[in-house]
């Protein structure tokens, strides 16, 4: 507030205090209750043991000193309560740290259940072809594949692994943001907010039912952006500050046209200035950002994370490339096929892991082995440009190779080396097409050359692994914590940049 008064309030400069006369004066003041026989001095000797005990005492007392945090609406509590496989969306204590917040925190909207938990509930009748109950349960996680997986890995680590479906991205984001360390109940000391649609699983029957139509594909998303358009926070920033997961790739929410593949949801005006985080995203669209494909490794702790590298560190391997897919004959010219064929010609040095029909789904203990015994794996692209596949590999300590730069080098800028080199091998498809040979190239590579770039990759595992914990990974960050931190350093740092009016 101004002052009242124009005229500048004058202050006497304080005189220097004489130290010597000041202790002196002390003394003097104090010295006639330093006396034992004085009844002041055994009331403040009782003052001091009374503190003394209560500081003592202070493990064991009743009453918490922390503040009450609030637990989360009720309406999450349970994800499949049907399926006894199946766990609920945990609501652990929510942290309000701010020293562990230096970009803000996040409010995670309470939906109603029809956009997210009645879709999960409803598992069975996800998919026009199977359940999706096994697959969404254990909070996107799906089963335990430790049985399985037994003989392949470490068996202290087998219990990290499980049969993992790469479209479960909007169950695993939705229970950790529950739960994350920057998570608020308050939307006005929130600095974004995080809204826990689950738009994949809901078009997922539309997408692969003949007869739908696109009022189908498109409803749930019109239903979720009316609702969240009424929300105060998102009429104050037209949603600048929010985000999103998409459980599929950008490509199944971006129909132009009626008769076109998916839904337009990413096209709705209100998704304008939302953030987006999916598997595969649209290099060009400034509000998608790709994060790592989920997969069947889900570390509980730091120290399984440290035991997997040293795992693959150590591991010997006896081949120098692999490739796990399968062929896709209807596409002329396939260069899948054209990998194929290299491989078969090479048996010592190329080991394949034929895809074919479903043999592959959510990985399988052959594809990990195969991973497992390779310096270097060939990563086409899949139906997309991406695939799950690229994270097997690299999970497994394999080198991959490149042939399209949109499979990585253009899509997950945040949780892989800048430096495509130092990780990678690029090699051009057309050249490829043209008689280049795969193992010609991997040949001319060093020894010296492929551990440092596996080191590289053993480096970056735990930026693209989903954490078993609830909590995530005590002073290490998994892909959700890139993501999310990812997303609020942006806010914090462009507040007020780049956005759609």
């Amino acid at each position: 507030m101004l002052p009242v008064s124009d005229t500048p309030p004058v202050y006497s400069k304080p005189k220097t205090p004489d130290i010597l006369d000041r202790k002196h004066s002390y003394l003097t003041a104090v010295k006639p209750y330093l006396s034992l026989h004085h009844r002041r001095t055994w009331f403040f000797l009782a003052v001091l043991l009374l503190q003394l005990l209560l500081l003592l005492s202070a493990p064991s007392l009743p009453f918490s000193l922390s503040a009450a945090t609030p637990r989360p609406s009720p309406a999450l509590d349970n994800l499949i309560p049907d399926n006894p496989t199946s766990t609920h969306l945990a609501g652990d204590t929510i942290l309000d740290s701010p020293a562990s917040c230096p970009y803000g925190k996040v409010y995670v909207y309470d939906l109603p259940p029809q956009f997210n938990t009645e879709i999960v509930k409803n598992c069975g009748g996800i998919n026009p072809w199977s359940s999706r109950c096994d697959a969404l349960s254990n909070t996107g996680f799906g089963k335990s594949a430790a049985a399985a997986i037994s003989g392949t890995v470490p068996a202290n680590l087998s219990g990290a692994w499980f049969w993992t479906d790469q479209f479960s991205l909007e169950v695993i984001y939705h229970n950790r943001m529950l739960n994350y360390r920057c998570r608020t109940a308050a939307p006005e000391s929130a600095a974004a907010f995080y809204i826990p649609f689950y738009v994949g699983l809901a078009i997922e029957r539309s997408l692969f039912t003949k007869n739908s139509t696109t009022a189908e594909r498109d409803r749930h998303c019109k239903m979720m952006l009316d609702w969240v358009g009424d929300q105060p926070r998102f009429k104050k920033s037209n949603g600048w500050d929010h985000f999103i997961t998409l459980g599929r790739i950008s490509w199944d929410f971006r129909r132009s046209r009626d008769g076109d593949w998916g839904s337009a949801c990413i096209y709705m005006p209100a998704m304008r200035n939302i953030t987006r985080l999916l598997i595969e995203k649209n290099p060009w669209d400034y509000f998608d950002v790709a994060v790592p494909y989920p997969t069947g490794f889900h570390p509980g702790s730091v120290a399984d994370v440290a035991a997997w590298q040293d795992f693959v560190r150590r591991r010997d391997r006896r081949t120098l490339f692999s490739f796990a897919g399968a062929t896709r004959g209807f596409i002329k010219n396939d260069f899948r096929g054209i990998l194929l064929n290299q491989c078969y010609s090479e048996p010592g040095s190329c080991r394949v892991v034929d895809c074919g029909g479903s043999k592959c789904a959510n990985g399988s203990s052959a594809i990990l082995e195969a991973f497992l015994d390779s310096d270097f794996c060939l990563q086409p692209r899949g139906d997309s440009f991406t695939r799950r596949s690229i994270f097997d590999c690299m999970l497994a300590g394999s080198v991959p190779v490149f042939f399209w730069h949109r499979t990585a080098y253009l899509q997950y800028e945040w949780f892989l080396p800048g430096e495509p080199g130092s990780y990678s091998v690029f090699i051009d498809r057309n050249e490829v097409k043209n008689g280049t040979s795969i193992i010609g190239v991997l040949n001319k590579i060093s020894k010296k050359k492929v551990k440092k770039m596996r080191e590289k990759v053993i480096e970056y595992i735990p930026k693209f692994v989903y954490a078993n914990n609830n909590r995530g990974l005590e002073g290490m960050d998994d892909a959700f914590d890139v993501a999310v931190e990812g997303f609020l350093r942006r806010v914090k740092e462009q507040e007020g940049g780049y956005k759609w009016k």
